[in-house]
């Protein structure tokens, strides 16, 4: 589902957790299905889900990300919306799956209708939770904090999630937006781009931190995990150098925290 493209309250959806989250960041999933079930939405969990493909597909392995988008067309079969809390992989399902099986009429029909329906995380609180709403009033225990947004690459050129991503930290108490230099710029994970070329990626690493420090950002927020755990593993590094660096946070998890949360995971890797 675009930005654009409403979305219906529905009894149940469907979670594709991402294989960064379930393996790396597993509280920012948790985090996320709560708030999805707080709102008395049920929550399906196919278990037999992975990767999503892109690193495969980003590398030119188009048939090896072929085989691993066919392996879970069969995991979808209501027709509920299917949340990603990840804007890269959503793009993924959402606009190349399709187009992987566009010489096949049955597979690639079947591909289109899951893509039909997969609504990354920003967007899904904010239209469907309602999140963005009404901002909540802050209380005397809530402690003002400047927050910085970043959106990967793909969740902002091909899903325009940066959007209600920006509305979803306006509506929440105490919070200040500050906006980086070049906020659209790579972080220089990339996925495989950082294995391949890591002097390259380095560097871009530490300009995002650099940017983001002058920025006065205490926190860092993205709803892609890939990203948040490059700049959170590079900024662990500066800090044993003694540079001053703020947390980074999953969405899910930061809307959490402030909506008074106690087990909302404060950090990425949590």
């Amino acid at each position: 589902m675009t930005p654009s493209t409403p979305i219906a309250r529905p009894a149940r959806v469907y979670f594709y957790a991402t294989c960064m989250v379930d393996l790396m960041a597993p509280q920012a999933g948790v985090d996320a299905i709560a708030l999805i079930r707080d709102a008395g939405i049920a929550v399906d969990f196919p278990e037999a889900q992975t990767c999503c493909g892109q690193p495969a597909h980003t590398s030119g392995f188009v048939d090896e990300a072929r085989a691993v988008a066919r392996s879970q067309l069969d995991l979808f079969p209501e027709p509920w919306p299917i949340v990603v809390p990840s804007g890269s992989c959503a793009a993924m399902m959402a606009h190349h799956w399709p187009r992987l099986f566009a010489d096949d009429a049955a597979l690639g029909a079947r591909a289109q209708a899951v893509g039909s329906r997969i609504v990354e995380f920003a967007a899904f609180a904010r239209d469907v939770l309602g999140l963005a709403a009404t901002p909540a009033a802050a209380s005397a225990r809530t402690a003002p904090v400047k927050v910085a947004l970043h959106t990967s690459c793909h969740a902002r050129r091909e899903m325009g999630t940066h959007v209600p991503g920006e509305a979803l930290l306006r509506a929440l108490p105490g919070v200040e937006i500050v906006q980086p230099a070049r906020v659209a710029e790579c972080c220089g994970f990339g996925g495989t781009f950082s294995a391949r070329h890591p002097a390259i990626s380095g560097a871009m690493v530490g300009d995002k931190l650099d940017a983001i420090r002058d920025s006065g950002a205490e926190v860092l927020v993205s709803a892609d995990c890939g990203c948040l755990l490059n700049m959170h593993h590079a900024a662990d590094k500066q800090r044993a150098e003694g540079r001053a660096a703020p947390r980074f946070v999953h969405l899910a998890s930061f809307v959490r925290e402030r909506l008074g949360a106690s087990d909302a995971a404060q950090q990425v890797t949590d």
